[in-house]
């Protein structure tokens, strides 16, 4: 008789999405995949944040939605925290934020189960999955030109909690300082890298080696 080959454990996944509907269909859609176990679904709040915390799932699956401002805050606020993280993206646009906000994967919401299995099981083993990556974020052929003004190591404080996609009130109570003041050292960061974005702060400070990534 041929020797029988038991699959492995379920990846235990939990669901986090403002959308009811959404929530629900991506459920539906995973556990009809013998691979996949899902162990809970919260809207992005802080008692469903917490849910996903207590539920210790071996991924999370964080649905940005289509108006994503509000969810890539919860992120930034909350990656760090939580095991790894496949975001659900509505458009490119999205994509460099959601991963400077903690992203692990980031998929467009139109994936297909199968491509949200297999980013899952990929960014649970620790790796990092890009349906395209971010525009930005690769190395690029020639680095940018030098700064005129060089950041203060305030600044430069700052700046390493920009990567981690703080807001200026977290910026602020992670360095005893008041929001106004981390308002202002934000805009100093962004006028001496000729930024017009956090995010593209971010991207030009780790082409220059300021931080890494």
């Amino acid at each position: 008789m041929p020797s029988m080959v038991e699959a492995g454990p379920a990846l235990r996944v939990f669901i986090l999405g403002d959308d009811p509907l959404a929530r629900a269909g991506l459920a539906a859609s995973l556990e009809a995949l013998e691979g996949i176990s899902i162990v809970g679904q919260e809207e992005i709040t802080e008692a469903g944040i917490d849910g996903a915390r207590r539920a210790s799932p071996d991924a999370i699956l964080w649905d940005l939605g289509l108006n994503p401002t509000h969810s890539l805050e919860r992120l930034a606020e909350h990656a760090a925290s939580l095991p790894p993280i496949l975001a659900l993206i509505p458009g490119e646009e999205t994509a460099a934020e959601a991963w400077l906000a903690g992203g692990r994967g980031i998929l467009r919401r139109a994936a297909r189960a199968s491509q949200l299995e297999a980013a899952l099981e990929a960014v649970a083993r620790g790796l990092f999955v890009f349906e395209n990556p971010p525009a930005g974020l690769l190395p690029s052929g020639a680095p940018p030109p030098a700064m005129d003004e060089p950041l203060t190591p305030r600044e430069s404080e700052v700046l390493a909690l920009l990567a981690e996609g703080l807001p200026n009130k977290s910026i602020a109570g992670r360095l005893g300082i008041t929001e106004h003041t981390a308002k202002f050292h934000v805009n100093a960061i962004l006028r001496k890298l000729g930024a017009q974005s956090r995010t593209e702060a971010v991207v030009l400070a780790t082409r220059r080696g300021l931080i890494l990534l």
